[in-house]
């Protein structure tokens, strides 16, 4: 008798089977939570897409067409959603450039890859002002003042159009040729001239310094990186025989 008074006196202590209960109690309430979250974050249908373009309501109503019209007409009565943080109205804006940053940022420091950025355009300007006033009257319609449209044409000039992709047949592996889509060509071109930056490249300069360089020099279809470029487009010129293996 005064055994049984003492377990019943003893603190209570789930039990396996209790413990189990509860925690799928917690984690299905968790779950419930979470859900409602997202849904409360999403927005209504109802909302409308923001339009960052200053020219679209410079627009004439005489200049738009019915669905235009329409469209207009709706978000003057129809709520619309908040812009995310990447979208702008800045002309300086270029998505371009802006996936460059966020390929150059590391460990989520952001700020520091948009300042890196805007010294290197910065330097590629004063670089090319520089040789501008320097050249003779016949060579300066040649000579590119803009450093948006040299990164973009350095950009181009990177970009492979095939690349090597390993196969494996029987027990071998071969680098069969393959044609590349614009986006992965557009990541092997940043990928490369991130690298060369930061590991070819003498320690002691600056990053902004040796980005604008290799800018320049893949600008004018030189460098190391469109050097590269070559040598990729050599090898798979000489696997061209394992071509039939891609299927």
């Amino acid at each position: 008798m005064a055994a049984s008074i003492g377990n019943f006196l003893k603190p209570w202590r789930p039990s396996y089977s209790a413990k189990f209960s509860l925690n799928l109690v917690d984690y299905s309430l968790i779950q419930y939570i979470r859900v409602l979250v997202t849904r409360w974050a999403r927005y209504n249908p109802y909302y409308l897409e923001p339009e960052p373009r200053k020219e679209v309501y410079n627009i004439p109503e005489t200049e738009l067409t019915e669905e235009e019209k329409k469209e207009r007409e709706l978000k003057a009565v129809r709520p619309i959603k908040a812009a995310p943080p990447a979208l702008t109205s800045s002309v300086f804006n270029d998505p371009m450039i802006s996936k460059f940053i966020n390929m150059m940022m590391h460990d989520g420091r952001k700020r520091l890859a948009s300042e890196i950025m805007i010294q290197t355009l910065e330097r590629m300007k004063r670089i090319q002002v520089e040789k501008y006033h320097k050249a003779p009257d016949a060579e300066k319609p040649e000579i590119d003042c803009n450093p948006y449209a040299i990164f973009h044409k350095a950009l181009e000039n990177c970009k492979p159009v095939v690349g090597l992709r390993n196969v494996k047949k029987g027990a071998k592996v071969y680098q069969v040729p393959t044609a590349l889509t614009d986006n992965r060509r557009r990541f092997m071109a940043m990928k490369w001239l991130i690298t060369e930056c930061r590991e070819n490249k003498h320690r002691r300069t600056l990053m902004y310094e040796k980005l604008s360089q290799e800018l320049l020099e893949a600008s004018a279809n030189k460098g190391s990186v469109v050097k590269k470029k070559h040598d990729l487009h050599r090898m798979a010129e000489a696997n061209r025989a394992y071509a039939h293996f891609r299927w």
